[in-house]
């Protein structure tokens, strides 16, 4: 006898709604590096649709340069943290990556317990990384404690097109491993197990930074560039 389990969708933003996005599953994170994130990024993060606005079936977040609250570069970074979290499963986000020298785009992923174990004791799950400065190259990178900052357990694969045409970014994710793909072809395998944080319920990140520490220098001929997200879905 053989058995099939079919993957039903259990979350998903599929970004129909043209405006705001969905306040009933995002929340906005707002100012610099100096709020917590760090990373000696250039960006002030905003909640303007100039920044983040759904439009045309499409999440589209805006990195501009532009002065700002003192600031060189304006953003967005949006989060799902106190409205939704998942604990494994498949995860798959369909993106157009913005271009540029200096653009920094992350779907990724933090502990819900960062409140009160603090980072990176809550665990860090980095779907999709990229950086403007090495066009092309996608990045999985866990993060954890001994693997914070640059020591991170990662993975990464050369995909042709990741700013000119969307692509699929995705995650397997149980108490065993957790696997990483670009377009359904596996690129990184992490081997989870009971000591590691990543076997507790994780709420979503969208951002694009400016610059820091990973994002590298800002090409002086930078004006703007959008990170397009399809939407996300989350199976069981």
């Amino acid at each position: 006898m053989t058995v099939y389990v079919v993957s039903t969708v259990v979350w998903s933003d599929e970004f129909n709604t043209n405006g705001a996005p969905d306040s009933s599953k995002w929340s906005y994170e707002t100012g610099t590096g100096n709020n917590g994130w760090g990373n000696n990024e250039l960006q002030y993060y905003t909640n303007r649709p100039e920044n983040v606005v759904v439009d045309n079936g499409v999440l589209k977040i805006t990195a501009k340069r532009e002065t700002y609250n003192g600031s060189a570069f304006t953003s967005a970074r949006i989060v799902t943290k106190d409205r939704y979290s998942v604990k494994y499963g498949k995860i798959e986000m369909r993106a157009k990556l913005p271009a540029g020298g200096g653009t920094w785009p992350a779907l990724w992923m933090l502990g819900n317990n960062i409140n009160s174990v603090g980072w990176p004791a809550c665990g860090e799950i980095d779907i999709m990384e990229h950086v403007g400065n090495d066009l092309n190259k996608i990045h999985g990178t866990l993060h954890y404690p001994n693997h914070s900052g640059g020591n991170g357990v990662s993975g990464s694969v050369v995909v042709p097109g990741v700013t000119t045409s969307f692509h699929l970014y995705s995650i397997e994710w149980d108490a065993s491993f957790i696997k990483f793909y670009v377009d359904n072809q596996l690129y990184h395998t992490f081997n989870n197990n009971n000591e590691t944080p990543f076997n507790n319920p994780f709420f979503f990140i969208f951002n694009c930074a400016i610059g820091g520490n990973f994002g590298g220098a800002v090409d002086p001929n930078f004006t703007s560039a959008t990170l397009e997200v399809d939407y996300v879905r989350v199976y069981n």
